[in-house]
């Protein structure tokens, strides 16, 4: 089979990479390798919606070209069970039925949510084990143990018939894990050794100097919060799929004699899931429920609860807010936030602290978290251990990976063979060479409720039209034979001005609407449509003349 050429003249492999997302943001990770009739797909992720995304819960990947090559998907291969890499899985699979290959705790996650979208009797699943090679049309793939902020987390090596491909996954270099083995350095050596076509490798700290520092050390950190706080409930916030920072949390707290409650339904699921499978261990009679935990005084409490984020219907919201059924907090009670904000969080996370001090509490939001990604140090020992021809830099926002770009080319790769990536570029590779081919439909696609995809841009417009300056309604009844103004025009302002205050403006406006209307049934205008437009026209220039605000508008017109 002959394969095309470049510009150049030079021979394309047929190999490519295409990321579906995860590129030039956090969050939406979803990367294709394809290669023929072969088709794997690395992690689904989604990403949480921006503030001008008012009313969307969440956004997930356009797959378009994973559907019009379904035929091809052999099967998609999760790196770790964080939502930015899962979170798209029930809606895509959905679309694209694909066998799921993952980690133990990984496919736990992912079967509570398969359970939750009615998927787990129509998907095929395999969990897969550290150092097990998977075969997927003309790939194989292995999974490499590595280090993250949850349990099970895996690097992937990929063997194409071109060449082998390490995805990092989210890591870092941990050799105290608070579970588990530490990262598979041996492995990733092997695999320098054999000879590594490309890497696309975890940029998220690439602009951090040194290394990030172990989870363990949080352990005495909690230990001494909890000597500082002997008298006080604690409140812990972090990332429900944070299982070790909870190991650790529980740990000191069966230390201290303290009986922990879990809250937030998706923590919860999630512990419960570790317990299932051994990835947390919890001493007898130290978890309760948090309907009993009342029956303890407020000094041999703790709490745990997701929020950390400032998500404004988690728990920590909710207690914050005064509006949580069964906690309230108050004076004498301590939060601790386990957790940097993610950016774009900054804003809703300092609310929440600010309504928590305004309450009475000690907050306590410095130096409580250590980071699941990798920092500079520790990209150059992966980068040195597997020599890559080619780095790919991804997961990160534009400067992340132009920071990783930067480490590579500081470790004597040449600039050439470094390719930073949009998503939707395909990569595609040569002999000596890789280059951008082609694109291919990408985009966010938001999920309102039930409805996934029917909110687009125009909606999301009007919403923020809604937002910034209200709407007003214009109500008349047309006699359906003489098209005569049987009653009105009434009007009703919502976000506007307030109705009660403005009388004579609002009154002002419905004068000038009736006599529009009247004007089109003199003239014997019976297209309705043009009567609303000329309304619509009309009443707009009114309101910014006199108010420089441009609400909606919006005629409606009844027939009697």
């Amino acid at each position: 089979m002959s394969k095309k050429k470049n510009k150049d003249n030079t021979k394309l492999t047929g190999l490519k990479i295409i990321p579906l997302g995860g590129l030039e943001q956090i969050g939406m990770n979803i990367t294709a390798f394809e290669y023929e009739d072969s088709i794997i797909v690395v992690d689904c992720g989604l990403s949480f919606p921006a503030d001008d995304m008012l009313g969307v819960d969440l956004v997930i990947p356009d797959v378009t070209y994973l559907k019009e090559n379904a035929s091809k998907v052999k099967g998609f291969v999760i790196t770790h069970g964080h939502e930015d890499h899962i979170g798209a899985l029930p809606y895509v699979l959905k679309e694209i039925n694909a066998p799921v290959y993952a980690t133990r705790l990984t496919m736990g996650i992912i079967e509570n949510k398969l359970t939750e979208h009615e998927l787990m009797d129509c998907t095929r699943r395999k969990v897969v084990k550290f150092g097990q090679f998977i075969t997927l049309g003309k790939f194989r793939v292995e999974f490499i143990k590595t280090n993250h902020s949850i349990v099970d987390a895996a690097a992937l090596a990929i063997y194409s018939p071109v060449g082998i491909i390490v995805h990092t996954g989210d890591f870092k270099v941990d050799y105290t894990p608070v579970y588990g083995d530490a990262i598979d350095l041996q492995r990733f050596a092997d695999l320098g050794r054999k000879g590594v076509l490309a890497m696309m490798c975890d940029s998220t700290n690439a602009e951090r100097p040194g290394y990030t520092p172990s989870e363990k050390t949080l352990g005495r950190m909690f230990d001494n919060l909890f000597e500082e706080h002997k008298n006080t409930r604690i409140f812990v916030a972090t990332f429900a799929s944070n299982v070790d920072r909870v190991q650790q949390i529980i740990n000191s707290a069966h230390k201290f004699g303290r009986k922990v409650s879990v809250e937030g339904r998706s923590m919860v699921n999630i512990i419960e899931t570790a317990q299932k499978l051994e990835c947390i261990s919890i001493p007898n009679d130290t978890l309760v429920d948090l309907d009993m935990i009342k029956n303890y005084p407020p000094e041999k409490q703790v709490i745990i609860t997701t929020g950390s984020q400032g998500e404004s219907m988690a728990a920590l919201s909710r207690m914050a807010g005064g509006t949580h059924r069964k906690i309230t907090v108050g004076a004498g009670d301590t939060v601790i936030f386990s957790s940097h904000p993610i950016p774009g969080n900054e804003k809703s996370v300092t609310k929440i602290i600010n309504e928590l001090l305004a309450k009475g509490v000690d907050v306590i939001f410095q130096d409580v978290h250590v980071s699941g990604h990798a920092c500079q140090e520790e990209i150059k020992l992966i980068y040195t251990l597997v020599q890559p021809k080619f780095a790919i830099p991804a997961h990160g926002e534009f400067k992340h990976l132009k920071a990783q770009a930067k480490i590579a080319e500081e470790l004597g790769m040449d600039k050439d063979h470094i390719k930073i990536l949009s998503s939707g570029d395909v990569l595609e590779f040569g002999e000596d060479f890789a280059t951008v081919t082609g694109r291919v439909p990408v985009g966010d696609i938001l999920v309102d409720g039930l409805g996934v995809g029917d909110v687009g841009n125009v909606v999301l417009r009007d919403r923020q039209h809604l937002a910034e300056d209200g709407i007003m309604i214009v109500v008349m009844c047309l006699d359906e034979i003489s098209g005569e103004l049987v009653a009105g025009p009434d009007i009703v302002s919502r976000g506007f001005v307030y109705m009660k205050e403005s009388e004579d403006l609002i009154e002002e406006a419905r004068a000038l609407v009736q006599e529009t209307v009247e004007g089109y049934i003199r003239r014997h205008v019976s297209d309705w449509g043009k009567i609303k437009s000329g309304t619509k026209d009309v009443l707009s220039e009114f309101v910014w003349k006199k108010t420089k605000r441009r609400p909606m508008i919006l005629p409606v017109i009844q027939e009697v």
